[in-house]
């Protein structure tokens, strides 16, 4: 069976067709058209990146540790503190059993109080960890 013959480029310009013809013998085919076809930059994808890793649907932890005194009022305040809140999920960390149990009671107002704040959203659950 014999190969199918490669056609040769058509030179513009006597320079460019030097190189053209030397690329052409190089590579044994055409130059491709178009190198950057289907390749993306990393800009593109760099804040959707960031926001899974560091932040829950661009809420930034910090933040939610800044407000939540104010949020929760002084004494729910003092005795709780926001562990993390990612995926839409806020973690606090309660200082005693008792406590836990009388936040699980308050936690549809803390809910709304917090979608008040930062969205509906943002976070969408509170979880309380003992500690």
């Amino acid at each position: 069976m014999v190969a199918p013959r490669k056609r040769k480029p058509k030179p513009t310009t006597r320079r460019e067709g030097i190189h053209d013809e030397l690329m052409y013998e190089w590579l044994g085919c055409e130059k491709p058209l178009n190198l950057g076809k289907n390749i993306s930059a990393a800009a593109d994808w760099i804040d959707e990146i960031l926001k899974k890793q560091f932040f829950a649907e661009g809420i930034n932890e910090e933040e939610v540790k800044a407000a939540w005194k104010e949020i929760a009022g002084d004494f729910i305040g003092s005795n709780t503190e926001p562990v993390s809140a990612k995926e839409g999920h806020l973690v606090l960390r309660v200082t005693q059993p008792a406590m836990r149990f009388h936040l699980e009671q308050m936690k549809p107002e803390l809910l709304r109080k917090i979608k008040e704040r930062f969205g509906k959203d943002k976070i969408k659950s509170i979880k309380f960890s003992l500690g």
